[in-house]
């Protein structure tokens, strides 16, 4: 009976149902919180660009309008931002709908994608969707680990994931270490280097992969909007090749960027006082947050994006589950990432002021406590 019954309902094909699927940070205080920061997204405390805003409502009496379905103006946009060719481009739903884009492409049953031990979180769920094997390598000091990387290189690898910088370490490959990554590569094995807070970085032996994109046949360079204000209107794009560009429009949806969407960002990436604006204050807060938590006696990753990982005492009543419910009943709502291999960490965005303070001043009591 029950062998009939399962046989009488559609199932996942093999291997769907073994997807950890991926959890977002909270959003949420407990209730009779009065006012919560979250600081759980690595989301912009500034707030999106006031002319992305007026884009959008621009938009509104136009919905029942498909938007153009090859983003040119948005990809036009971005290439007079960056300096890039138009054709060498492609926007997507967030950069998440691009990294599951290239796995569906490029990844088989029996195929292998190599990631890092840290690393995000959707490129183990989009190589397990492809039906490939998602190959894990240490990392070394909570930093991606080149030569770890090229050793696990197989027959079987098709494609590199590296987030640089890395979420939720803040940590980053110097741009020599990506080209040696490179180097060491087979030419039939794809380099993604996902640069979702590449902007944030300020760091002379950076470089997002524009340069080694434009000299090469198996590397693309994704981005996105979200980290700088546009989180919610999910705009991500990817710089590649052309023979990469041609296979990924071959298989993304017809209108995978909204109409709005596609306004706001445009507004958004020309508003450079506003991108300027977000990273200075970037800038300002990380710096303070990471020495004042380091005060406190917490260690804290180095990081180079807008959030930092705050290690805790191993002992249980200092623990990072026992600071996550102190601050979260206070209105703080930072980020778990026990999954991510730190059971006894948060991680935690650079907020507004008000938030900055408000986390440390809190959790200077909870140590003492």
């Amino acid at each position: 009976m029950n062998q009939a019954s399962d046989q009488a309902r559609p199932t996942p094909r093999a291997g769907i149902m073994d997807i950890e699927a991926y959890v977002p940070g909270k959003s949420t205080a407990p209730p009779g919180v009065a006012k919560v920061h979250k600081l759980s997204s690595n989301e912009n405390p500034l707030g999106p660009s006031p002319k992305a805003i007026e884009a959008a409502r621009d938009v509104a009496a136009k919905l029942d309008i498909y938007p153009d379905g090859t983003a040119r103006r948005l990809r036009e946009a971005i290439a007079e931002v960056h300096g890039l060719n138009p054709a060498n481009i492609v926007c997507s739903n967030g950069s998440d709908e691009i990294l599951g884009l290239l796995a569906q492409t490029y990844l088989a049953p029996g195929d292998e994608a190599v990631i890092t031990e840290h690393g995000f979180m959707v490129y183990k769920i989009y190589i397990q969707s492809a039906g490939a094997v998602p190959v894990s390598v240490k990392e070394t000091k909570e930093r991606a680990d080149v030569d770890a990387i090229l050793a696990a290189v197989t027959p079987r690898t098709r494609i590199i994931f590296l987030a640089n910088p890395n979420n939720p370490t803040g940590t980053y490959l110097p741009f020599q270490e990506v080209r040696r990554l490179h180097a060491g590569l087979p030419r039939n094995v794809l380099l993604v280097l996902d640069g979702a807070y590449a902007e944030y970085v300020r760091r002379n032996d950076y470089e997002a992969g524009v340069e080694l994109v434009a000299g090469a046949e198996n590397v693309v360079m994704t981005r996105t909007f979200s980290k700088l204000g546009l989180g919610g209107a999910r705009i991500g794009w990817m710089y590649a090749p052309m023979h990469v560009i041609d296979a990924i429009n071959r298989v993304r949806g017809p209108f995978n960027v909204n109409a709005t969407a596609i306004e706001a960002g445009i507004a958004a990436i020309r508003d450079r006082v506003h991108v300027e604006r977000s990273v200075a204050h970037n800038e300002t807060w990380l710096t303070w947050v990471s020495e004042e938590l380091t005060r406190l006696g917490l260690r804290v990753t180095p990081s180079v994006g807008n959030f930092v990982l705050i290690h805790f005492p191993e002992d249980k009543k200092h623990s990072a589950a026992a600071a996550d419910d102190y601050l979260c009943a206070r209105g703080y709502i930072l980020r778990r990432v026990s999954g991510y291999g730190f059971p006894n960490a948060l991680r935690m965005s650079i907020g507004t002021e008000e938030a900055n303070r408000g986390v440390v001043a809190a959790l200077a009591t909870f140590l003492k406590s």
